[in-house]
C-alpha cells in the first residue's frame, strides 16, 4: 500500500456485518455478487457478474490488480484502501479485505469485503479515548510485555493481585513483581505465544501472589501476541482472573470423588484408616493420623458413654500420612498406642462427638498424644512444623469409633470453616467403611474362631499312611467358608480320608460345616462302606432340611446351607492296599503313582448331599505303596461345568502334583501357592496321603475250620506269634480275646472263619465269618452260665467292635501297645 493513511487503515479492525461481500475467481472475474455490494455500488448482479473486477476500480487502483493478485496467492491474503467507481461514474473510498475461500474440488476462489470509508460508516474507527476506557476501566487484570517479557504496560485492576502500581511494575520481569510466584511456567507460556503466534487460553495458576502470601490462589489467564505493521512480534498481551473459589470448589468435589474411589476398597480395618490419610495428604492437609479405640480394631462394639475419666485416654493409631518422607510429624507408629492427654482436644472431640478447629496453634504447647509403652515424651507444636489443626471424630450409626487429626505444615494457609465442612464429609465417608469393616472383623473373627475349633488342630497319628492338610480360606470379600478335611483311624489298621464343602460362607457356612464333619465321625465309627456313609450323610442332610414337620426349613441358617454339600470318604487298607472311595458331588481325588506320574480316579459321580436322586457308587482300586493321594475341594479347580476348563485346570493341577519337595507338607502348601491366590474367590483344602504297606512280619492269619476243639489250636498259634513279636506280656489278654471270638463264631455263625492278627500301633485281633449278624453286648447275672465273652473281652481290651463285608462281618479288639496291659 501506497500512503501512511492506508497503511493505518489496513491495520485496523471492523465488524463483517457491515461489510458488502462479493466473490472472485482466480482470474479475478466476479464470480458471485450480494445486494449489499449493490447496494454499495448501484450495479445488478446480471451486470457484473462475469467480468473483471478491474472494471469496477477507479483507473489508477484497476492497474495495481495484478500486483493485488500476486501478494493474495503470496501472502494468502490482502486488505487495505481501494477506490471505486458507483454506477454512474461517482467514486467511492473503499476499505477492502481479501481472503481465499476454500471448497474442496473447487478452483482457488477469493472472498472479497468491501466497506465503505465515508464518514460515518459503523465498525471502522475505534478511538484511542474509547479502547484506553475498555481496557484500563476493565475488572480483569491486564498487562501487556515487551519481546523480553518486561512489563511495559498495565491496568488498575491488575493491582488487586500485589505486585505494585503501573508505575512500579513498568521495566520489570514477573519474578520481580511477585516474588515466589511459579514465573517461570507462566513467562514459558509467553515465550510459546511469541514463538508461535497462537494464543494460549485459560491458562489456569495455582499458587501464592503477593496480595494473599499465607493461601493458595488459582487464577485463569489467557495470552495473545502483539505484532507490529510488518507482522514481526513486539509483546504479549495477557488477562489475568481471580478463579480461587472456583479451584478451591473443583479441589473439594475431586477430594470427595477421590475419597469415594480409594477409601473402603477393602474389609479391612487398618487399611481403611490408611487410606483416609492416604486421601487428604497432601491435598487437603499435610499430616493427617487416624486413631481408634482398641475395642474398634477387634472388632467389637464401643465402649458407651464417654471415656473414662484418667490420665490419659488410650487410642491406637491405625493410619498416618504426611508430605514429609518418613513422617517425621507422627510422635507415635501404626499400631501403637497414642495417648491422649485427659481433657485434651482429641478427647472432647470423642467424647461430645463434634469437631474442633484451632487456626492457629500454640508453638510452644505440648503435643497431645505421647507413647507412654515405648517411653517417649511429648513434643511441641513449633517442633514439629505444626500451625492449624482439625479434629473430626469418625462417627457412624451414632457410634464413635475414633478421631481424625488434620495438620497444616508446610502450606501457611491455616483451616477455615469451609475446609471443616470438607473433613467432616471425607471422615463420614471414611467412618461408615470403617463401621462396615469392623462389623466384618467381628464376624470373621467369629467364624474363624468357629471354624478352627471344627477342623482337626493335628491329625491323628496312625501308620497307614503319610498325611499332610492345608487349608487357604476365601479373600475377605468373600469371606470364610465351609470347607474342611479329616482323617479318620478305623478298626484294622485302615484310615478314613475326608474332604467336604458346604456351599455359602461366613458363620453360618463354618457351623454347618461343623455339623456335617461331625455327622461323618459318628457315621465312620460304624464301619460303614464309603457309598453308605454317603447315603446316610444325604438322608441327614434331606431330613434336615425338611424340618421336623416334613416341609422345607424357612429359616436361613447352618440347616439350609448344609444342602448342596460335596463330599469325598476313601477308606484305604495298608494291610493289601486297597483303596475304596465314593463322592457326592465332589472332584475326584488325584493319583501320584510312586514313579510321579500323574492320574485322576475314574470315580462315578453321586448328587451333592441333600439333592436327592441316584444312589451313590464306590471304586475300589489297588495303590502300590508310596503312591500318593490328593483329595481337593473344586476351589483347587474351575467351578464352572465347561470340559475345556476344567481339563485345563487339571493339566495345571497335574503339573502342580509332578513338582517335588522336600517333605508332604511343603509339597501340599506348593500345589496349593501354584494354582490359587494368596486370597481366592473360594475356599480351598487339600488333603495328601503317601500310602504305606503293613510288612508281612506285622500281619498273620490262619483260616480256622468250624470245629470247637480248633479253639485250644487258635490259642496256640496267637501266643506262638505274639512270642515272635516279643509281646509276651500280652499272651493273657490275646489268648482270652481268641478263644471267645472264635468260640462265638463258631457257635453262631456260619461260613468260613479266619483269625489275623495285626502289629501296628495296636495290637488288632480280627475274627471274620460268613455271618451277618453282629454280636451284643450282655450283662448276665450272677446264675447264668454263659454270655460274659464279649463282656471279659469289653474291659481287656482298648476297644472292640464289628464291620460288615461283602462275604459276611469281621468282629476285631484292640490292645494298646504304648500303655501297660490291663
Amino acid at each position: 500500500m501506497g500512503t501512511e493513511e492506508e497503511q493505518d487503515v489496513a491495520r485496523q479492525r471492523f465488524d463483517v456485518a457491515d461489510a458488502a461481500p462479493l466473490l472472485l475467481d482466480a482470474q479475478g472475474v466476479v464470480r458471485s455478487w450480494t445486494r449489499d455490494a449493490e447496494r454499495l455500488l448501484a450495479y445488478t448482479a446480471a451486470e457484473v457478474v462475469g467480468t473483471k473486477v478491474s472494471g469496477l476500480l477507479a483507473a489508477e487502483d484497476a492497474a495495481r490488480v495484478p500486483e493485488l493478485v500476486e501478494r493474495c496467492r503470496r501472502d494468502g491474503g490482502w486488505a487495505g484502501l481501494l477506490t471505486a467507481r458507483r454506477k454512474g461514474g461517482r467514486p467511492v473510498r473503499l476499505m477492502v479485505r481479501i481472503t481465499p475461500a476454500v471448497e474442496p474440488g473447487v478452483p482457488a476462489r477469493w472472498l472479497v469485503l468491501l466497506s465503505d470509508m465515508a464518514a460515518g460508516a459503523r465498525g471502522w474507527d475505534m478511538s484511542r479515548t474509547v479502547l484506553e476506557q475498555m481496557v484500563t476501566g476493565s475488572p480483569v487484570g491486564i498487562a501487556i510485555v515487551d519481546a523480553d517479557l518486561r512489563c511495559v504496560w498495565s491496568n488498575a485492576a491488575l493491582e488487586q493481585f500485589g505486585g505494585g502500581s503501573a508505575r512500579e511494575r513498568l521495566g520489570r520481569r514477573l519474578a520481580e513483581i511477585q516474588p515466589g510466584i511459579d514465573s517461570e511456567s507462566i513467562e514459558t507460556q509467553m515465550r510459546r505465544v511469541l514463538e508461535t503466534g497462537r494464543p494460549v487460553v485459560g491458562y489456569e495458576h495455582v499458587g501464592q501472589v503477593r496480595s494473599a502470601p499465607h493461601r493458595e490462589t488459582a487464577h485463569m489467564m489467557s495470552f495473545t501476541r502483539l505484532d507490529d505493521e510488518h507482522g514481526h512480534p513486539m509483546g504479549v498481551y495477557y488477562t489475568v482472573v481471580d478463579v480461587t473459589e472456583r479451584h478451591r470448589a473443583r479441589q473439594r468435589l475431586a477430594l470427595l470423588d477421590r475419597a469415594g474411589e480409594h477409601i473402603g476398597r477393602t474389609l479391612d480395618i487398618a487399611a481403611t484408616a490408611q487410606e483416609l490419610a492416604d486421601v487428604a495428604v497432601p491435598g487437603f492437609a499435610d499430616f493427617v493420623c487416624v486413631d481408634l479405640l482398641e475395642s474398634v480394631l477387634r472388632g467389637a462394639e464401643p465402649a458407651a458413654g464417654a471415656p473414662a475419666d484418667t490420665d490419659r485416654v488410650p487410642l491406637r493409631r491405625a493410619g498416618q500420612q504426611s508430605v514429609n518422607a518418613g513422617i517425621p510429624e507422627a510422635v507415635v507408629e501404626i499400631g501403637e498406642v497414642a495417648a491422649y492427654v485427659a481433657g485434651s482436644p482429641p478427647v472432647r472431640s470423642l467424647a461430645t462427638g463434634r469437631s474442633w478447629r484451632e487456626e492457629q496453634l500454640d508453638p510452644l504447647a505440648r503435643e497431645w498424644a505421647a507413647d507412654v509403652a515405648g517411653g517417649r515424651t511429648a513434643t511441641t507444636f513449633l517442633e514439629l512444623g505444626l500451625h492449624s489443626v482439625m479434629i473430626v471424630p469418625i462417627r457412624a450409626r451414632g457410634v464413635t469409633l475414633g478421631v481424625t487429626t488434620f495438620f497444616r505444615r508446610r502450606r501457611q494457609e491455616p483451616f477455615d470453616e469451609d475446609d471443616l465442612s470438607l473433613a467432616e464429609d471425607l471422615v463420614s465417608r471414611a467412618a461408615v467403611c470403617v463401621d462396615n469393616a469392623r462389623r466384618y472383623t467381628r464376624e470373621r473373627n467369629a467364624a474363624l474362631v468357629l471354624q478352627r475349633s471344627l477342623l482337626p488342630h493335628r491329625l491323628p497319628v496312625q501308620n497307614a499312611v503319610d498325611v499332610a492338610a492345608y487349608y487357604r480360606p476365601a479373600d475377605e470379600l468373600t469371606g470364610l467358608g465351609g470347607d474342611w478335611y479329616d482323617l479318620i483311624p478305623l478298626s484294622g489298621a485302615r484310615v478314613a480320608l475326608v474332604v467336604g464343602e458346604v456351599p455359602g460362607h461366613g458363620i453360618d457356612a463354618a457351623a454347618a460345616m461343623g455339623r456335617l464333619r461331625t455327622a461323618v465321625r459318628t457315621l465312620a465309627a460304624l464301619d460303614l462302606p464309603p457309598e453308605e456313609v454317603l447315603a446316610h450323610l444325604d438322608d441327614l442332610v434331606a431330613r434336615t432340611g425338611r424340618g421336623e414337620e416334613g416341609e422345607p426349613d424357612g429359616a436361613e441358617g447352618a440347616d439350609v446351607q448344609v444342602a448342596g454339600a460335596g463330599c469325598v470318604y476313601v477308606v484305604y487298607d495298608p494291610v493289601d492296599g486297597q483303596c475304596t472311595m465314593a463322592a457326592a458331588g465332589h472332584p475326584a481325588p488325584a493319583v501320584v503313582l510312586p514313579d510321579g506320574s500323574v492320574s485322576f480316579v475314574d470315580l462315578p459321580q453321586g448328587p451333592p448331599l441333600g439333592a436327592g436322586g441316584r444312589p451313590f457308587e464306590a471304586v475300589e482300586l489297588a495303590l502300590a505303596e508310596g503312591s500318593t493321594l490328593a483329595l481337593h475341594t473344586d476351589g483347587l479347580l474351575a467351578r464352572e461345568g465347561d470340559d475345556r476348563a476344567v481339563d485345563a485346570d487339571r493339566a495345571r493341577l497335574r503339573r502342580a502334583l509332578e513338582r517335588l519337595a522336600p517333605s508332604l507338607d511343603l509339597r501340599c502348601r506348593a500345589v496349593v501357592d501354584a494354582l490359587v491366590p494368596d486370597r481366592p474367590d473360594d475356599d480351598v483344602a487339600l488333603l495328601m496321603a503317601h500310602t504305606r504297606l503293613l510288612g508281612a512280619d506285622q500281619v498273620a492269619d490262619w483260616d480256622l475250620p468250624a470245629d470247637p476243639a480248633v479253639v485250644a489250636d487258635a490259642r496256640k498259634e496267637a501266643a506262638r506269634q505274639l512270642a515272635e513279636w516279643g509281646l509276651e506280656e500280652l499272651a493273657f489278654t490275646t489268648e482270652l480275646v481268641v478263644s471267645e471270638l472264635v468260640t462265638n463264631a463258631i457257635r453262631h455263625a456260619e461260613g468260613p472263619i479266619r483269625l489275623r492278627l495285626i502289629r501296628e500301633r495296636a495290637l488288632i485281633c480280627e475274627v471274620s465269618d460268613g455271618g451277618a449278624t453282629a454280636p451284643h453286648l450282655r450283662h448276665p447275672r450272677t446264675t447264668d452260665e454263659g454270655g460274659r465273652g464279649l463282656l471279659l473281652v469289653s474291659q481287656f481290651t482298648q476297644q472292640w467292635g464289628t464291620r460288615f463285608v461283602p462275604e459276611g462281618k469281621v468282629i476285631w479288639a484292640e490292645q494298646s501297645l504304648t500303655e501297660p496291659p490291663a
